[in-house]
């Protein structure tokens, strides 16, 4: 069974920059689409960024274009998250999700499997 673990979440000033990486044990992480989600406190959980499985092609939410990253390391079995300029209302808990069909999505019940998250606040 596949399970993901966030890291690297914190608290950041609002401008500043956060890396968060998923990953999992026993299992190649770049066999499967990894999107990078997020859920504020009352609201619905967003799609911030998706990669896909082997050739890494990526797509990104309208709000975080221009300032996130998504990227894979394969020799580390990670996909990462680089978040730059964060803003406050970027504060949420930041989820991975994996799925292996051969897809871009931001929407989550696109995903299966899902990680515990991780707190990202933002604040001065």
């Amino acid at each position: 069974q596949l399970q993901l673990v966030e890291s690297g979440g914190g608290l950041v000033q609002p401008g500043g920059s956060l890396r968060l990486s998923c990953t999992t044990s026993g299992l190649t992480l770049n066999d499967f689409t990894i999107g990078w989600f997020r859920q504020a406190p009352g609201k619905e959980r967003e799609g911030v960024a998706c990669i896909s499985s082997r050739e890494g092609s990526a797509i990104y939410a309208n709000s975080v274009k221009g300032r996130f990253t998504i990227s894979r390391d394969n020799a580390k079995n990670t996909v990462s998250l680089q978040m730059d300029s964060l803003k406050p209302e970027e504060t949420a808990v930041y989820y991975c999700a994996a799925t292996v069909a051969r897809l871009l999505s931001l929407k989550a019940d696109s995903f299966y499997a899902w990680g515990q998250g991780t707190q990202v606040t933002v604040s001065s």
